[in-house]
């Protein structure tokens, strides 16, 4: 498998009998299968069956309980993360614009300031979320949903291949809502490999066409048409309220 792997150049990320938990105890079945270039795909499960700690295994902050993962041309690409909001630290004294243009470190360096290109890239992420009339506000005296907007345009900014968020729209307002999924069809349409972590099996049927489903006890992973099939009235069903015994199959390629 592995020979195939460097050969397929339409394979991002590849796992192998991947485990992923903390303190060497895994939360869920062991992973294998891939995530292919330009793909759009939800990782969704029950509470605690270790869809974060697999996000984060994925993006290199924390170490594997087993197996393994592989990166085409032998290294991670690079990446744009959003953690869940309950993790950022919001009292931080930092403007909109300030917040948005880190970034751009990744082409400046940590202390190199921004041009005036990735001044203007700022301002257009800014005004693709609609958050431009906010740019000189502190962070702390942003709703919810403007804060997500400050950060997918953050991500916007970095123009990463490989972009992965995690619960992006827990606890924020339709509207922002319907306009930050505008935001990752455009990454998908523009061939950017996205996966998300969430809870809405509504929102995934209508939006992302591949899903992964994490338990304790066996995993699925395909389209999202032969995924979401095993779960009930996916219109109005949320992952975490749907019993297992509603799910069968294993994760595959």
């Amino acid at each position: 498998m592995g020979g195939d792997l460097l050969g397929d150049f339409t394979t991002m990320i590849f796992v192998n009998n991947l485990e992923v938990g903390y303190d060497r105890r895994a939360v869920a079945m062991p992973l294998y299968g891939r995530f292919l270039s330009g793909s759009l795909t939800a990782v969704i499960g029950a509470n605690g069956a270790g869809k974060s700690t697999f996000l984060k295994t994925l993006a290199g902050l924390q170490s594997a309980v087993a197996g393994d993962i592989t990166f085409n041309q032998g290294k991670r690409p690079r990446l744009a993360y959003l953690p869940q909001q309950a993790e950022l630290d919001r009292s931080f004294p930092i403007s909109v614009f300030d917040i948005v243009a880190m970034g751009c470190w990744p082409q400046s360096g940590l202390f190199g300031g921004i041009n005036r290109q990735s001044a203007m890239n700022v301002e257009q992420a800014l005004e693709t979320v609609g958050m431009t009339e906010m740019a000189s506000f502190p962070v702390g005296s942003l709703s919810g949903g403007q804060l997500q907007r400050t950060l997918f345009a953050r991500l916007l900014v970095q123009q990463a291949p490989l972009i992965m968020l995690d619960e992006p729209f827990t606890g924020i307002d339709s509207q922002t809502t319907e306009l930050l999924l505008k935001v990752i069809a455009q990454w998908h349409r523009e061939g950017k490999t996205v996966i998300a972590v969430l809870h809405d099996i509504s929102m995934v049927s209508r939006h992302f066409p591949d899903v992964l489903y994490l338990s304790g006890q066996q995993n699925l992973w395909g389209s999202a048409h032969d995924v979401l099939s095993h779960f009930p009235h996916p219109a109005h069903a949320c992952v975490s309220s749907v019993p297992f015994s509603l799910v069968a199959g294993v994760a595959n390629s």
